[in-house]
């Protein structure tokens, strides 16, 4: 299986770990990565607040890069997904304006590839097996609870997620690795990303909300496809310290692939001595 790889701003500074698991897993599991030459920031950190024009025109140069190779092209990060999901979606539906960002980009849409989340792709365009078979430490005893965030299912006539307000495709991806997901009510709430610089007292209460809400749950790990939502998870969290995982750091562990203790000691929650009482390393 081949794409077309946007690994938007995230993944080479607050969310290396999350660029490096995903570049591994990919690999091991036969999913080339094309990474866009020259490609350029979507805008999903501040374009979408101050400028809407802005925040839809700078993701279409990231669609006319991928234009040529003709393939769907794989976003780990949700934001990312989400603008330039919006942007892919107003090319098709807007003539006018597409006239105008082909004429500003000299290129002409044919909307042959289209944006999908790193997720999306694990989960449906891989069979369960080939993940199940190529396991070598399963997960047992470790149980999660899968946050999605709330910028990746929604809004759901966009997005066309499995449900808007409880998906289950992490969960399921999950199993598939040994470990036993914990249901929860708050795999969709909003961890205050977008608040983070100026707003830290509001994030904090959300963070842990959410904290004190997966430890309710019975889980002892939370788990999520988000750079935004995982820094904060990981940094913000009040009166609970719950280890917070990428879902590739832990299909990588599961796998036995090179460098998933590298990857998990970037993390200011230690989740090696959680690992280690599960007799999982």
């Amino acid at each position: 299986m081949r794409y077309s790889y946007y690994p938007g701003c995230t993944l080479s500074s607050t969310g290396v770990e999350y660029g490096q698991s995903v570049a591994a897993v990919c690999e091991a599991l036969g999913i080339e990565l094309v990474e866009l030459e020259d490609w350029s920031c979507c805008g999903s950190s501040s374009a979408h607040a101050l400028d809407h024009e802005l925040a839809l025109s700078l993701p279409v140069r990231n669609i006319a890069l991928a234009q040529p190779a003709g393939l769907d092209t794989l976003m780990p990060c949700p934001a990312c997904y989400q603008r330039t999901l919006r942007a892919d979606r107003r090319l098709r539906e807007d003539e006018t304006w597409r006239r105008e960002m082909e004429a500003l980009l000299g290129f002409a849409y044919d909307g042959q590839g289209r944006p999908r989340h790193l997720l999306d792709v694990l989960g449906h365009d891989l069979p369960a097996e080939a993940i199940s078979s190529r396991v070598r430490r399963p997960l047992k005893g470790l149980k999660p609870v899968s946050y999605y965030g709330c910028m990746l299912v929604r809004p759901p006539k966009l997005t066309g997620w499995d449900d808007p307000e409880h998906p289950v495709l992490m969960d399921r991806l999950l199993s598939t690795l040994g470990a036993e997901p914990v249901f929860w009510s708050y795999g969709v709430d909003c961890c205050g990303g977008s608040l983070s610089l100026d707003r830290s007292d509001v994030v904090k209460a959300l963070v842990g909300r959410l904290g004190a809400a997966a430890e309710e749950a019975g889980a002892n790990c939370i788990v999520t496809v988000c750079g935004m939502c995982h820094i904060n998870l990981d940094t913000r969290q009040q009166g609970t310290q719950i280890p917070v995982f990428y879902l590739t750091e832990l299909i990588g562990l599961a796998l036995d692939l090179p460098g998933w203790e590298k990857w998990l000691r970037k993390h200011f929650v230690d989740p090696l001595p959680l690992l280690q009482s599960l007799s999982l390393v």
